[in-house]
């Protein structure tokens, strides 16, 4: 088969090994007889592998005493409804940051449940940047402030964690996470969609405080309740079990081969970098991001004509280049610089956009 470089923003690329491991698992998983597909969760075997995904993710973020690692279903957009239904209150107001199209989607839901004020919107600035936490003026007494880290579709990142801000603060982070080192105890939620950096499709990873979850809202349905799965160990219904699995996976990978955050940050950083030169470089090719929040995950770019930009996605796609159209509504060029994707994928996009800038 022909090589692929696999630009995709989701889901996304899975490490060389991760897939290899999975092929050799997957008609029999660990002389069980039976494969990972039709394992049930209630067996010692599965219980070995869920515990053992929870405690990779809280070596690997050092996630301290106090929080919950919760896996969940619905994607992150089943959160964006949870987390007002859970923390709420009828009478209270939530801040939202609506950066981006999740952000936006996040206000959409959380409205359907309550009082949002929006603290920031990134229409005002063409959807260019993100904010810093000293610029915003946040609501006194708000239920929390809930923030997007990293905008997949318009590209664009908040790279550092918030300070004290005298409210809990809930972090969609499903495109960078993994990405780098995180303080969690700066957040009373951490909540993201295994298929950019930690797995594949299924299962969204929630990390939530005891304190929070002792705040939630009574009488949720079960299913909607956080508290629920806490106290289910994320095992009250039927979990998305392989994901579950590949999670397990990519975390041994993550920790065994790539040497824990610190050093997927310094990868991740080196293959963002390189694809910005180039395109800072070119009066041909035009990053959308101003530079202080250019996302390290996702590089969205422009070409002089919308015509050129067709061009470039079919020629892309021909020479191997798979996932660089921009999302349909935004448009563009976007190329997706998850953890498992390789420099040399980066270096022969490069190279492909040296050559289409000089034949156009």
């Amino acid at each position: 088969m022909t090589h692929r470089h696999n630009f995709s923003p989701g889901p996304g690329i899975l490490p060389a090994s991760v897939i290899a491991q999975i092929r050799h698992d997957l008609p029999d998983y660990a002389d069980t007889g039976i494969s990972i597909l039709e394992m049930s969760h209630r067996t010692p075997v599965f219980e070995a592998l869920i515990e053992e995904a929870e405690a990779n993710l809280r070596e690997l973020l050092a996630i301290p005493r106090g929080y919950r690692v919760l896996f969940l279903q619905g994607g992150a957009s089943l959160q964006f409804g949870m987390v007002p239904y859970n923390f709420l209150p009828a009478d209270g107001v939530a801040d939202y940051l609506a950066g981006g199209t999740w952000g936006k989607k996040a206000v959409e839901d959380a409205r359907r449940c309550g009082r949002v004020a929006v603290r920031f919107d990134g229409a005002a600035v063409g959807y260019r940047r993100l904010p810093k936490w000293s610029e915003l003026e946040l609501t006194p007494g708000a239920a929390y402030l809930h923030a997007t880290s990293n905008e997949t579709i318009e590209g664009v990142e908040i790279h550092d964690d918030p300070p004290a801000l005298g409210l809990p603060i809930i972090c969609d982070a499903s495109s960078d996470f993994l990405a780098r080192p995180l303080d969690v105890s700066r957040y009373a939620m951490l909540y993201a969609g295994a298929q950019k950096n930690a797995g594949a499709a299924g299962v969204t990873l929630a990390i939530l405080s005891e304190e929070l979850l002792a705040r939630a809202l009574p009488d949720r349905l079960a299913l909607m309740s956080y508290a629920v799965h806490a106290q289910s160990r994320s095992l009250y219904n039927t979990p998305p079990c392989f994901s579950v699995y590949v999670v397990t996976l990519v975390t041994r990978w993550l920790k065994d081969t790539v040497g824990g955050l610190a050093a997927m940050q310094v990868v991740n950083r080196r293959k963002a970098q390189a694809l910005y030169e180039t395109l800072d470089a070119s009066s041909f090719y035009r990053a959308h991001a101003d530079v202080d929040s250019r996302s390290v995950m996702n590089v969205t770019f422009r070409l002089p004509s919308a015509e050129l930009e067709q061009r470039f996605a079919a020629e892309s796609e021909a020479a191997g280049f798979i996932g660089l159209r921009g999302h349909r509504a935004f448009g563009g060029l976007r190329a997706s610089l998850y953890n498992a994707l390789p420099e040399s994928s980066v270096t022969a996009l490069v190279e492909f956009m040296r050559e289409f800038e000089r034949r156009a």
